[in-house]
């Protein structure tokens, strides 16, 4: 067997079993991060987002639905990380709960988490309908990294028309290889990160790029989808002097609009 089939072989620490694992006494939330969940020196970024919202979740009790996420990627978080969370306020309809994830090498993620309950309102619009794409089924698969990084969790398949991969933009199918036992929200954002930076495309050669901010915008308060599969979209619309701004959508496999986003990506190449 190879190195290659030998990565590929080894059994794959799943987000629900870090999950599970983790140590939660003296109201603590403490796990520690697999190789196989790494981008480079940090763990991947959806991964503590999403651990940073179970413990919020697990934390305070009761919570309405999550409405909006405005996460920091601070610092490299490897290792043994730590989920320290605080109600910042509870009201009629909207709670903040503020999450901040730590390593040995200091705070390496802060998130502000809004959870809110619908309510009536006059205003009914959506102008959010998933593009024309084939489906899941029909769509070629995209190539992904084995072994000891991140994208070795899910399984991706091309969405984008060929004519458009060169353009700062990706449009693809995604899904978390093993998603049981996942609170719908937290399989959100560990999905909602899962594309390359939309201005890669650009970069004459490889480079190293750095998620620097993630705003994610809930459009649904029960999202849900067919065989796991979300279709992801990220695109640029400005990259210059070492940093790129980027739109980011998520609909389910019905085409129906699940979130919105828009992240700050540091350019190094």
């Amino acid at each position: 067997m190879s190195a290659a089939q030998a990565e590929e072989a080894a059994p794959r620490t799943s987000l629900a079993d870090i999950i599970g694992s983790a140590d939660r006494a003296d109201e603590r939330f403490r796990v520690v991060v697999p190789d196989a969940w790494m981008q480079g020196r940090t763990a991947y970024g959806g991964l503590t987002a999403a651990l940073a919202l179970q413990g919020a979740i697990e934390r305070t009790p009761d919570l309405p639905p999550l409405r909006s996420a405005q996460i920091a990627f601070i610092g490299p978080l490897a290792g043994t990380i730590e989920v320290k969370t605080e109600t910042l306020r509870r009201g009629r309809l909207a709670s903040y709960v503020q999450a901040d994830v730590h390593s040995d090498a200091g705070l390496g993620l802060r998130a502000t988490f809004l959870f809110m309950n619908a309510f009536q309102s006059s205003v009914d619009y959506n102008q959010g309908s998933a593009p024309p794409v084939p489906s899941p089924d029909e769509a070629a698969p995209a190539v992904r990294r084995n072994g000891n990084f991140f994208t070795s969790n899910f399984e991706y398949r091309h969405a984008l028309p060929i004519s458009e991969r060169g353009t700062p933009a990706f449009l693809r199918w995604t899904r978390l290889e093993e998603r049981d036992g996942l609170h719908p929200m937290v399989e959100i954002l560990a999905v909602g990160d899962a594309l390359p930076p939309a201005a890669m495309p650009l970069f004459e050669k490889p480079g190293p790029v750095s998620s620097l901010t993630w705003l994610v915008n809930l459009l649904t308060d029960k999202p849900a989808t067919r065989d796991g599969w979300w279709l992801l979209r990220s695109g640029s619309d400005y990259a210059r002097h070492g940093c790129s701004s980027q739109t980011m959508l998520i609909w389910n496999a019905d085409g129906e609009p699940v979130a919105s986003g828009m992240q700050s990506v540091a350019l190094f190449g």
